[in-house]
Parts: structure tokens; C-alpha cells; sequence
């Protein structure tokens, strides 16, 4: 293999690893973005346990 088909294949490596990168950090932005909206929702239903503690306490079952 001579200096340019070298020179070739590792440029097309970097771009193969970058772009690779690149999209594992979209997808971790993504994720921390639903993570924090799964976070905004246990908050929400936490609010409203403590308004209404009873509420979902017990389940009435007749036979």
C-alpha cells in the first residue's frame, strides 16, 4: 500500500469515527432530555400525593 492509499483510508476512518461520535452524543442529549422530563413527571405526581395523600390508598373490590 503506497502513502496516499494510506493517507486515504486513515482520513475515511476519522470521518467513520467522528460522525460515530457525533451521533452518540445526539442520542445522549436526547436521552438526558427525556430523562429529565420522566424527572418532571415523578415531581408532578409526588405534588400531588402530598394535596391528596388517599388518593390510590385502597381499591374497593366487590365479589
Amino acid at each position: 500500500m503506497d502513502i496516499p492509499e494510506l493517507s486515504m483510508a486513515l482520513s475515511a476512518s476519522k470521518v467513520q469515527s467522528d460522525w460515530g461520535t457525533a451521533m452518540l452524543s445526539k442520542n445522549l442529549d436526547a436521552l438526558k432530555e427525556v430523562g429529565g422530563t420522566i424527572e418532571e413527571m415523578l415531581d408532578v405526581s409526588a405534588l400531588e400525593r402530598s394535596v391528596n395523600p388517599n388518593l390510590g390508598g385502597s381499591i374497593d373490590v366487590r365479589v
